[in-house]
């Protein structure tokens, strides 16, 4: 079983998005690494794929889907407007809450997606 760290970056009605190279489009996260805690990869993740940071994580749920837990937090950014791809990440966009239906995302994502705004 697969371990990921997913991050909501939300700001102004809107959440972050990012996309790998003929990917769909995905929030912030990754893999777990060994002797990691799921917060510790959150916070890693997003900064090195948004070059956000963070000043605070909230635990939001635990998701399994196929092969994979995701460990799923919002964050509060302190440079919100410094989002810019980095990495293996070839873009980065704000979308409004309900664009999520109309991205090209995985199923997860818009699953996530989801569950956050219920609780809004």
């Amino acid at each position: 079983m697969k371990i990921r760290a997913t991050v909501i970056c939300e700001h102004e009605g809107r959440i972050l998005f990012v996309r790998k190279a003929r990917s769909k489009w995905a929030l912030p996260g990754g893999k777990v690494e060994r002797d990691e805690r799921p917060v510790g990869a959150a916070e890693r993740e997003l900064e090195e794929e948004t070059g956000l940071n963070v000043d605070g994580l909230l635990y939001l749920q635990e998701l399994k889907a196929s092969d994979t837990v995701h460990h799923v937090f919002e964050a509060s950014v302190v440079n919100v407007r410094e989002a810019r791809p980095c990495n293996e990440i070839v873009d980065c966009q704000w979308h409004p809450y309900g664009a999520v239906d109309e991205l090209n995302a995985t199923d997860v994502t818009k699953r996530i997606v989801k569950s956050f705004l219920r609780r809004l």
